[in-house]
């Protein structure tokens, strides 16, 4: 990005109220000396339409408000005192808000660093910083945070995975993505979004994702393939679970000599502990009165 040319120069601006004073003196001095004082006609006749012109110089600035003040279209500085104030009439005074912004992005469909169509959308907060950079060094400066939040966001979208997917199995490291890293995304955002935005003079207060999702046309499929993933994650547990009971139930039987197994015991032991540990329904008891072997 380019370097900022221009930059905010704090003005002090004289008190609305005194200079309303000033001016009504004026006049009404400009209104009486003509009818008191013929010999000073000529005053009065200048004084009215002086007390006239230094009232053209008020304007009023709401909390958290500013004021820009250009001289025939040389930047003078910034009024940034609230209440009502006054400066050189010739001076143009043009406001411009301090407060915080914000606004909820379009869903803009755009693809992750996979490949993989999403959709995404973002909610920004954001306030002027420089008024000087916003009003001077772009053309419309809450056009340009818009465009260029936009931008931000689909270069955050193809910099991440939507999820893990296939790659959680593989990895040996955490893979960061857009839905289980939400406080790096978050981060990620908010400095792009300020390198964008330096040359304008908009701070980022905050900015969060507010939806994200497959594009539409995959969206059934991944549902599918998350719920695969899902079912064969818990099948993956469950087998553990159960073999780890397996074998501390063989090894409580081999330590206090309760029985003594042979392999073919064991495994049929195993066979049946299985069954029951990991079937999904509930298993119906078979009872054998037999042995193995006849």
């Amino acid at each position: 990005m380019s370097k900022p040319r221009s930059q905010e120069i704090e003005t002090a601006t004289a008190s609305g109220y005194a200079m309303v004073a000033v001016a009504l003196v004026l006049i009404l001095a400009g209104l009486a000396c003509p009818v008191a004082f013929q010999d000073w006609r000529i005053v009065g006749v200048l004084m009215t339409p002086l007390g006239v012109f230094i009232g053209f110089g008020l304007y009023i600035l709401q909390p958290n408000e500013g004021a820009i003040l250009t001289l025939f279209g040389s930047y003078r500085g910034t009024d940034r005192s609230d209440g009502l104030r006054w400066a050189n009439p010739f001076l143009r005074k043009t406001k411009i808000s301090l407060r915080a912004h914000n606004f909820t992005s379009d869903k803009i469909k755009v693809n992750d660093q996979r490949g993989n169509p999403i959709e995404i959308a973002a909610a920004i907060v954001w306030r002027v910083r420089d008024s000087a950079q916003a009003v001077f060094d772009v053309e419309d400066y809450e056009t340009y945070v818009r465009i260029q939040s936009e931008a931000a966001i689909r270069h955050l979208a193809s910099s991440y995975p939507y999820d893990e997917g296939e790659a959680a199995a593989t990895d040996t490291a955490p893979v960061k993505t857009l839905r289980s890293s939400t406080d790096q995304v978050t981060q990620s955002l908010m400095g792009e979004l300020s390198d964008r935005l330096e040359i304008a003079g908009i701070h980022i207060e905050d900015a969060k994702l507010t939806h994200l999702a497959y594009a539409p046309e995959i969206a059934g499929v991944m549902l599918r393939r998350q719920q695969a993933e899902a079912i064969i994650a818990a099948r993956s547990k469950i087998v553990t679970g159960a073999v780890s009971m397996v074998e501390m139930a063989l090894k409580a039987l081999s330590d206090r000599q309760i029985i003594a197994l042979d392999d073919e015991r064991k495994a049929a032991m195993v066979s049946n502990l299985l069954v029951v540990l990991c079937a999904e329904s509930e298993v119906q008891p078979v009872v054998n009165a037999g042995t193995l072997y006849t």
